[in-house]
């Protein structure tokens, strides 16, 4: 049987093939109830697994990491089948980060989240004080169906690391691969001894999502579009729930009039471009070529372009180029949209730029598109598609130009700028606004170093996953201060005792107090000290034996 967009059952998700519309099965669409019995079961097994080592937590992480790298091309064609991207595009974008993530953890999670002794501070020099990072309980996750494996992994390892449980609602565009990989998660956490309920998945539309949301989770991570973010965050500020949002993106290909275009530039911006079709929250969207550079780039490109090829799997033809587009029709007319619009302002067409008439599945050709100008709608609206879209900066040398026209965006999730000056380059990436940036490579490379965090600002989304902070950010954080020597108790000054009447310098007292351990000369703290002596030795102690008797 063929799946058929046109028809939605709000009780079923359809899983299907996105390279030829075959219908592998449904699912059915879980209901509130099913959710607080799942957060429920969740809890109580992340109470015996907080208790746990780093090492038996390490355990885990090393578990899943054996499997996935002696399984790594069954796992990546789960990926394939489940989203319609090439072998290729889920071994690298999938496997690969996920077995570095993997190995980031095992390696640096232990020294990141143990304990944390900090500065006491001058006045508190009798004390010890330091930082725990405490599980937070269940963390709670609504993720896209760009990376289907990543998406979920990615996550589950730290929060797992972190000491609790997770619950993820996985998108209804990618749930078919959902029962494998749990089977996956399942076999690591039995071969340690931990509770299965410590990850599980939520299936379902936008209502499922919701119900998560409004759940005793006790933290959310929402990756998806801008719109549905801000009414994630609304609903979680009802119940104060903290959320990390990471909207997607616009990101900036800049390339200056000082960089030699060479066909390696070439690959780095077709990459960028078509890896996973386009369908990265990090990946590059708007490509700004400096006037003096540009008909050297536009030709390069047309040669080594013109032959990429789509329209099949790359399960059955190893030679594909280009998978398919997870989210079906609705998402090619969007492309159509953005491409019709920016050509009927004068933008060209290069390759592509057309929903195939012919095509049995969910299919968009690679396009690239060039001379766009400023005012259309794919320099605004995210494309999150195989579209290369290009700009050409005039009157260059002009970097305040490029600056100001990066920054029109209302995205600001991650960017990059190629030139042969690294001082001009870190100058202009420091003015940008994005979470993420990278000179001479692709923006999405500051991924592969898993201690840098993950995420934007502006309508790009807040907060970060990935790296110390991203770790920390799964933990509840407490301040603790003890007496460093244990016969050395904390007693109030006589001056600052009450009753005040009883002397009436405590304030005395205490500017002596802070002039001798802050203030900025000499003669300022010595005049401290003295008063401190003065105002500690002639102070009468309050008489508890007298008061009792009044």
């Amino acid at each position: 049987p063929k799946y058929n967009p046109n028809i939605q059952n709000n009780n079923k998700i359809p899983l299907y093939d996105k390279h030829n519309y075959n219908l592998y099965g449904e699912l059915d669409v879980m209901n509130e109830e099913q959710i607080q019995v799942i957060v429920n079961n969740a809890k109580i097994a992340q109470k015996e697994w907080k208790l746990t080592s780093f090492n038996k937590r390490k355990q885990f992480l090393k578990t899943l990491l054996k499997f996935i790298t002696e399984n790594q091309l069954e796992c990546a064609r789960m990926s394939v089948r489940d989203s319609g991207k090439t072998l290729l595009d889920a071994l690298i974008g999938e496997i690969l980060v996920t077995c570095e993530k993997l190995v980031y953890l095992i390696e640096n999670g232990e020294s990141i989240l143990k304990r944390e002794y900090r500065s006491t501070g001058r006045l508190m020099m009798m004390k010890t004080v330091y930082v725990d990072y405490e599980p937070l309980g269940v963390i709670g996750a609504i993720v896209p169906w760009n990376y289907p494996f990543h998406n979920l992994f990615n996550p589950i390892s730290a929060a797992l690391f972190a000491g609790n449980a997770i619950v993820i609602k996985v998108s209804e565009f990618a749930s078919w691969s959902v029962k494998y990989y749990k089977k996956i998660i399942d076999a690591a956490l039995i071969s340690i001894g931990a509770p299965v309920d410590l990850v599980q998945f939520v299936i379902g539309y936008g209502p499922t999502g919701s119900a998560l949301v409004s759940s005793e989770v006790n933290k959310l991570i929402f990756v998806g579009s801008p719109e549905i973010g801000i009414k994630v965050a609304q609903k979680a500020a009802e119940t104060l729930k903290p959320v990390v949002l990471e909207l997607g993106g616009k990101d900036p290909f800049i390339v200056l009039d000082d960089y030699v275009i060479t066909d390696d530039l070439i690959q780095i911006a077709l990459r960028g471009v078509f890896q996973n079709m386009g369908q990265n929250c990090a990946g590059p969207e708007r490509f700004f070529i400096y006037e003096k550079v540009y008909e050297t780039f536009i030709k390069r490109l047309q040669i080594l372009s013109s032959n990429l090829t789509f329209g099949k799997s790359s399960l059955v033809d190893s030679s594909i180029d280009c998978g398919a587009i997870c989210m079906g029709p609705k998402q090619l007319l969007h492309y159509q949209r953005l491409v019709d619009d920016a050509v009927a302002k004068g933008a060209k067409i290069m390759i592509g730029g057309f929903i195939p008439t012919n095509s049995l599945g969910s299919y968009y050709p690679p396009t690239i598109i060039y001379d766009v100008p400023y005012d259309s709608l794919i320099a605004k609206i995210e494309i999150f598609g195989p579209i290369m879209c290009i700009f050409k900066v005039t009157q260059s040398p002009n970097d305040e130009l490029v600056i100001s026209l990066v920054n029109k965006s209302q995205f600001a999730l991650s960017a990059c700028c190629f030139s042969n000056n690294k001082r001009r380059a870190e100058q202009i990436i420091h003015e940008i606004d994005s979470g993420m940036a990278a000179i001479n490579d692709l923006e999405g490379c500051t991924y592969m170093s898993q201690s840098l965090p993950f995420g934007g600002k502006k309508h790009s989304g807040y907060d970060r996953f990935a790296g110390p902070e991203g770790l920390r950010g799964l933990c509840h954080i407490k301040s603790v201060c003890v007496d460093r020597f244990f016969s050395v108790r904390t007693t109030i000054p006589p001056a600052m005792q009450y009753p005040a009447s009883l002397n009436n310098t405590g304030p005395k007292f205490a500017m002596g107090l802070i002039n001798m351990f802050y203030g900025t000369s000499i003669y300022q703290k010595l005049k401290g000290l003295v008063n401190v002596i003065i105002y500690s030795i002639f102070t009468n102690r309050p008489n508890i034996n007298k008061f009792k008797k009044e």
